[in-house]
């Protein structure tokens, strides 16, 4: 696993090599001058104590300073490519995962929280950022410095080096015994935050709801509870930062005493000069910074780890529903709107249930080109499941839906969908102007266009009154309309995509009758006809329609026009006095 993860860093910055490797070739600079200074200095001080110069001192004081800017300036440099690439890296990741995100289907996000992803693509890809950038940063330079400075220490007195050192390997296996917690904690700190995440997002997509039925006490009580959860998993997690990098530092530090304690003795033996000493001290505190910066670098590894777990788990789910190899492509201009099912058959997964009921259930049916109809039906009987299954928004086996002769199954998907406007139950509508959610599935249509589409969703008048006109920014998911406004504005959006199939699920049901009977004889009338399915349960418009599928448990129980089906015993005649009981007590 942990390979894994080190060649899945290694894609992610592949692309920025280059980059990178002028980070890394500057940090062997800075770590190259950084050896060469404390030697010069030590030849100083030795040539400073046979004969003392200003001249000389002056010397060595302006070439010190031009090495230790030279320094200052390539380290800066590494810095920003380093950490350009970590933020290059942290831009392909979110881009990478949101287009991923939109090849998937819908019942994925049925089964993810929005909450879970956001964080995932936000603070997870985050964490990698600084994997890349920081860590990458502080593990090259450790190399180098202990690469570079530990031969030129041995040669100046292995024996005192040795000792100096002999504390890093316990440091070493603090690191290895604390890592597997530090990777435990990071991963509950991760998933604790999704959960505050998901509250947040889903309470203020809902805050009506709280408010109406009062619950705000109690989602404050909700929230504290996972934010309570959240600071335990964190103060989890700095208890054992807070153990373990002290105690890595205290360690680092040992080295330097040793060298001051036996360095002492060396010098009052002969066996090094005072220079070496200096020299030594120097290079026992570069050694220092980058020992103590590793429990920092192994805090950034432990994030990143768990995050590339994370973010790994969303790319690599494969989308149920994708082009075929061989997929056929189909422009709109030439679909004549034909649907046929064949045995049409679908269930969803239910867990813990061996044979689920089927949400359709052997459908056969054919709709001929420009033909209107109407499903109805009771609530849970399929029609929905069927306006899905259309457009392939369920997975669905082949050999069952055909478009125009072709297996859906076959079809290109952007093709498929661009042959179908299908304007759902919940009418989504963007945080923009209604011109601009209007012309969403046609972003160059002009504004003669976007009128005109609103006028055949008859709200084109009501857009008049508003403050803006076409220009009125519409709120988050519509708020600011009403439930009939929203829908009659997601319905001008289909209609401006001319797509030769429409398919209205349940679409008008926040519409008066006399409206939506008059939106659906304007859809039925005119030389331009669309192929139209029509699912509601407003019968009087519904009994418009050129024929009707009542459906029933998934299975079409009744089908032909409003004349015949009154007239015969059955669903649809319950059905219509039904309509015609509400109506007379209105």
């Amino acid at each position: 696993m942990a390979q894994s993860r080190l060649q899945k860093l290694g894609q992610y910055l592949r692309p920025h090599w280059r980059q990178a490797a002028l980070g890394v070739l500057a940090l062997f600079i800075v770590n190259a001058v950084g050896i060469y200074i404390p030697l010069l200095i030590r030849d100083a001080i030795d040539k400073l104590q046979i004969t003392f110069s200003y001249s000389q001192i002056i010397y060595y004081v302006v070439l010190v300073g031009a090495l230790a800017t030279l320094m200052w300036v390539t380290r800066m440099a590494s810095r920003i490519w380093l950490f350009g690439v970590g933020r290059q890296v942290e831009f392909d990741l979110k881009q990478k995962i949101f287009a991923h995100l939109l090849t998937l289907e819908p019942p994925y996000f049925a089964a993810n929280t929005v909450g879970d992803l956001i964080n995932r693509a936000t603070s997870d890809v985050d964490n990698i950022r600084r994997l890349l950038g920081f860590a990458v940063l502080s593990l090259a330079n450790a190399i180098f410095t202990y690469g570079l400075t530990l031969p030129v220490m041995l040669l100046i007195d292995w024996k005192l080096s040795l000792l100096s050192l002999s504390v890093y390997p316990v440091m070493l296996v603090l690191v290895q015994l604390f890592s597997e917690r530090l990777r435990e904690q990071q991963l509950a700190v991760q998933e604790e935050l999704s959960n505050v995440s998901e509250l947040i997002q889903e309470d203020m997509s809902g805050i009506a709801l709280v408010k109406i039925y009062a619950q705000e006490e109690n989602e404050r009580h909700a929230f504290r509870q996972l934010n309570q959860q959240l600071l335990d998993a964190n103060l989890d997690l700095a208890l054992t930062r807070n153990v373990l990098f002290p105690i890595l530092r205290g360690l680092s530090s040992v080295s330097l005493l040793v060298v001051l304690w036996l360095g002492s003795g060396s010098i009052s033996r002969g066996e090094i000069s005072i220079g070496d000493f200096i020299a030594l001290l120097l290079y026992v505190e570069r050694m220092a910074f980058p020992t103590a910066l590793l429990g920092f670098t192994i805090t950034a590894y432990q994030r990143g780890e768990v995050s590339i777990d994370r973010i790994e788990t969303i790319l690599t789910v494969e989308p149920k529903i994708q082009d075929q190899p061989d997929a056929i492509g189909l422009l709109p201009r030439e679909v004549q709107g034909e649907l046929v099912a064949r045995r049409l058959h679908f269930t969803y997964p239910a867990p813990g249930m061996t044979f689920p009921p089927p949400a359709l259930d052997d459908l056969n049916f054919v709709i001929l080109p420009q033909e209107t109809v109407a499903i109805v039906g009771p609530i849970g009987s399929g029609k929905s499941t069927l306006a899905n299954a259309l457009l392939r928004l369920l997975d669905i086996a082949p050999g069952q839906l055909w478009l125009d002769g072709h297996d859906i199954t076959q079809l290109r998907l952007h093709d498929l969908r661009s042959a179908i406007a299908y304007v759902p139950q919940e009418s989504f509508l963007f945080s923009t102007t209604i011109a601009n959610n209007i012309r969403y599935g046609s972003p160059q249509a002009d504004e003669t266009a976007v009128i005109h589409a609103a006028k055949q969703a008859q709200i084109h008048s009501e857009i008049l009154n508003f403050p803006q006109q076409y220009q009125t920014i519409v709120g988050e998911r519509g708020i600011t309309l009403s439930g009939g406004q929203r829908q009659r504005t997601a319905l001008a959006r289909a209609l401006l995509v001319d797509a030769p199939i429409l398919v209205l699920d349940d679409a008008l049901s926040s519409v008066d009758n006399q409206t939506a009977t008059e939106i659906l004889k304007n859809l039925s009338a005119g030389t331009d006809r669309k192929t139209v399915i029509f699912i509601s349960h407003q019968m009087s418009a519904a009994a418009m329609a050129d024929r009707i599928f009542v459906m029933e448990h998934g299975r079409i129980v009744q089908s032909g026009n409003h004349e015949v089906l009154v007239t015969q015993p059955g669903l649809y005649q319950e059905l219509w006095q039904q309509h015609q009981l509400e109506a007379a007590l209105e």
